[in-house]
């Protein structure tokens, strides 16, 4: 079993930049595909960006172009390197097992001021 805790959130400017990381612990990180997911207020859990255990990556639309998604399997670390943050990009942010039933994590807040 892998647990995941988040951090690197905070308070940024629109055009701004933030990493976030997402620190395991337990066995076997570098198999699993991994992902960001965001949740807004009133808002369901939405899926960011993914990567395979080979490096291959997804982006949501939104964020394609400015967030880049990374990992490091020698320090079960898990990054995502959000650029020119906008407002909208404001949200409670969450790494995770894609598919996984384990519960969310704490989560890392991102906010961003226009």
């Amino acid at each position: 079993q892998v647990q995941l805790v988040e951090s690197g959130g905070g308070l940024v400017q629109a055009g701004g930049s933030l990493r976030l990381s997402c620190a395991a612990s337990g066995n076997s990180f570098s198999i699993y595909a991994l992902g960001w997911y965001r949740q807004a207020p009133g808002e369901e859990h939405e899926l960011v960006a993914a990567i395979s255990s080979s490096g291959n990556t997804y982006y949501a639309v939104s964020v394609k172009g400015r967030f880049t998604i990374s990992r490091d399997d020698a320090k079960n670390t898990l990054y995502l390197q959000m650029n020119s943050l906008k407002p909208e990009d404001t949200a409670m942010y969450y790494c995770a097992i894609p598919g996984s039933p384990d519960p969310w994590g704490q989560g890392t807040q991102v906010t961003v001021s226009s």
